[in-house]
């Protein structure tokens, strides 16, 4: 059996069969896929979870996680009521005092240090859950610190820089138009294990199978012959942290060559001079030896793309926290660019969501970066964030505005952020901390409070922010399959109740605040839409209904967005009924060309040559001259039964073969006396570990690779399975120091690590 549709057959959880027994269609909500499952259930026992074939995204396939979102709801450790930090240990509070506490524990740290004397860090899952989203909004308003830490400034920041200087604003980059492509270029992802990044594609092994059978080429470009590069046309090894020189090798060729064709860009982009004299300095034949391509490679990948009828390049992870991600994110758009494949069938397009967040995220437009500094390193502010080393220097530093306080959100910094030992003994010294999370982890274990939200197959979800990376437009919302436990609540209340208390509205009711929000978010919402002007913010209000919750935004923001009914002005529009009634989710067609009106720039064109990113062509310069450095070079690597830290207590996903190993070739193995299972000693500036050697020929000669998210042996932790296998933590050995500088992200791919058999 070949494919991931075959894989859900292998990991569908069945018992017999019984008369009762009813199914429910919704979304996967454990990557960015999104994939459409089916929730068999009697009772409140979940007999069988599958993929939901009548799904239009994705068709019935999915990946093992999908079994995770059964083990994830029945987990006897996952938190259920509010636990309170004391001396004899973590005890269950009510619901009441939880909020009380957290609120007045709060308040107190923001009293006598000032607002951002509190901080606040947003995790992975909170993306996930659309009421997680808007509530975390309201809460990070209501706090209104400026010390604000997400993961996205761990993994998505230099793309997010890079799209936000080129068309306007984060969300308005272009995404892979993978159902049409002929050519594509993959640098440092690893789809058919990630189920896609930043390019919500469900299926994505079936969608690269039919690009292969159409005549179209997959080429990948990887430090290590990952599980896609295994089933590319061509893979290619390249030196960590080299890929934006290789890029910019590929765009002098098309310069020098004639080859530069803007297609629909023409007449609608800025600084192509600027492009040509910056890449001008990176012919081939000086970038092959550092990046490890040959120059004829580079040459003949550049003609390849530049001839094809369609093509696209997409990178992520390992073009993204490099050194120079940056650059690399950059170089990726330019290609497609110069070769009139941006806004291309086929090429590298727009996704025009059903319900647009943009408003959300672009309090500015264009988009500025720098608007305030961290008070101890001076760090520029991106996006309203801070990167998130430094927090622990902002935690461990004496002084006014010093953080005594820390709220955290569906995140575990302590595993998933580097030099974690730093960030753990910093966490540890705080005066109060909340955590809203389903565990007790390496992180929450610091924290005084814990508020666990509902289970997630206990609330309604749509993919409000991953449909803005979606290969097609679509819509569908996930109906609860349960019924919330009895003494449960969920996100959006939490996240209101600290919120209303923190703005000393405590006189307001609930419900009171609940509209005051929606009515918040739907005047910005009519502000940023095609409504604007035709509509008054009392009728949009009266449309969204009276039932609390966050599904009233969700329904102002497909009324009001591309394919929405307007509050009645455009009958026969979205609604977030009308989605609901759609039990398999809408297919609302193919991606479309959307320029110009898609650019939120202050010229209103394409900028192909931001000054931010300009500045740092001299640090690239100047590494690709220095000597390359003697040690190993560390990078990261994804499992497909793995989530970063947060699915490892999951029995079906931990199951299996040892997944937490130094993968390394034989050729550096053998130079240092390690042989096949050895345990090995891995060292770097900030920390060490020991974890088992996996000798593979799938990474390159002077490259280790370890995976994300392990690490499970702290004390005190309520992940009873997890500890049992709990791995190595590669963050532990990542050095804090070394950033990419137009994002000022961390450097997580390509580390120097020294590598030696442990005792």
């Amino acid at each position: 059996m070949d494919g991931i549709h075959s894989a859900a057959k292998l990991v569908a959880w069945e018992v017999p069969a019984s008369m009762s027994r009813r199914t429910v269609h919704r979304s996967c909500t454990l990557c960015e896929a999104t994939c459409g499952i089916a929730v068999e259930v009697e009772g409140r026992e979940i007999r069988r979870v599958s993929g939901d074939d009548l799904d239009p995204f994705s068709r019935g396939e999915i990946c093992p996680k999908a079994v995770g979102m059964r083990e994830l709801q029945q987990d006897p450790d996952r938190l259920r009521r509010p636990l309170l930090r004391t001396a004899a240990g973590f005890q269950e509070i009510s619901w009441e005092e939880a909020w009380s506490r957290a609120a007045e524990g709060l308040a107190r740290v923001r009293e006598a240090g000032g607002p951002d004397a509190v901080a606040l860090y947003r995790g992975n899952p909170g993306i996930h859950d659309h009421a997680t989203t808007l509530g975390t909004q309201v809460l990070a308003r209501a706090l209104g610190t400026r010390n604000s830490f997400s993961a996205g400034a761990l993994d998505t920041w230099p793309r997010f820089v890079q799209v936000s200087s080129m068309y306007g604003g984060p969300l308005r980059g272009p995404v892979p138009d993978v159902d049409h492509s002929d050519y594509f270029l993959m640098l440092g992802a690893n789809p058919l294990v990630s189920q896609g990044s930043l390019m919500t594609a469900p299926g994505i092994r079936r969608r690269l199978r039919e690009l292969r059978a159409r005549g179209g080429k997959l080429v990948v470009v990887d430090p290590r012959r990952s599980e896609t590069a295994a089933r590319a046309d061509e893979h290619h090894f390249i030196a960590p942290g080299t890929d934006a020189a290789f890029l910019f090798a590929m765009l002098h060729v098309l310069f020098e060559e004639g080859r530069v064709d803007l297609g629909r860009c023409a007449g609608i982009v800025r600084g192509l001079e600027e492009v040509e004299r910056a890449v001008a300095g990176f012919p081939p034949e000086r970038v092959a030896a550092r990046c490890g391509i040959p120059a004829a490679t580079i040459r003949r990948l550049a003609r390849e793309f530049s001839d094809a009828r369609s093509a696209v390049a997409y990178g992520r992870m390992g073009t993204c926290v490099q050194r120079f991600g940056t650059l690399a994110s950059w170089g990726l758009d330019l290609l497609c660019i110069l070769t009139g494949n941006l806004d291309r069938r086929g090429g590298a397009m727009f996704v025009n969501p059903a319900a647009p967040l943009h408003f959300a995220l672009e309090s500015e437009r264009p988009v500025r970066f720098g608007r305030w500094r961290s008070r101890v390193g001076g760090r520029e502010e991106v996006l309203g964030e801070f990167a998130v080393m430094a927090l622990a220097e902002e935690i461990e530093t004496p002084g006014e505005g010093q953080v005594r306080a820390l709220v955290t959100v569906a995140g575990n910094p302590v595993r998933t952020a580097p030099n974690s030992a730093r960030l753990e003994r910093a966490l540890a010294s705080l005066e109060f901390m909340v955590s809203l999370d389903y565990y007790v982890n390496e992180t929450t274990r610091h924290a005084h409070l814990i508020l666990p939200p509902t289970g997630p197959l206990e609330r309604g979800h749509y993919d409000l922010a991953l449909y803005h990376f979606s290969v097609r437009n679509v819509a569908k919302w996930s109906p609860p399959v349960f019924e919330p436990e009895p003494g449960t609540r969920d996100a959006w209340q939490t996240s209101l109740e600290l919120a209303r208390r923190l703005m000393g509205l405590g006189a307001t009711t609930h419900a009171q605040f609940d509209d005051l929000v929606l009515r918040t978010f739907a005047g910005r919402a009519l502000a940023d839409s095609r409504f604007h002007g035709e509509l008054d913010l009392d009728r949009v209000v009266e449309a969204a209904g009276k039932e609390p919750g966050p599904e009233r935004i969700l329904d102002v923001l497909l009324r009001l967005g591309p394919y929405g009914d307007g509050c009645g002005r455009n009958p026969g529009g979205l609604t977030l009924a009308r989605v609901q009634q759609s039990e398999h989710g809408i297919d609302l067609g193919a991606l479309e060309p959307r320029l110009p009106e898609q650019l939120a720039t202050a010229s209103g064109c394409v900028e192909l040559a931001p000054e931010r990113l300009l500045a740092d062509l001299p640090r690239l310069e100047g590494w690709l001259g220095e000597p390359p450095a003697p040690s190993l070079q560390l990078i990261n690597r994804r499992d497909l039964r793995s989530m970063n830290s947060w699915l490892h207590n999951l029995p079906g996903l931990a199951k299996g073969r040892e997944r937490c190993t130094l993968q390394m070739h034989p050729q550096d193995a053998g130079s240092r006396g390690l042989a096949d299972g050895a345990l090995a000693r891995v060292r770097s500036r900030v920390g060490e570990i020991r974890v088992p050697v996996e000798l593979t020929l799938d990474v390159m000669p002077g490259v280790v690779s370890l995976p994300h998210g392990f690490g499970h042996d702290g004390d005190g932790l309520g992940l009873r399975v997890a500890t049992q296998r709990p791995g190595s933590n590669v963050n532990a050995v990542s050095d804090d120091a070394p950033t990419d500088a137009p994002s000022g992200a961390s450097v997580l791919f390509g580390l120097p690590v020294e590598v030696e058999r442990a005792g």
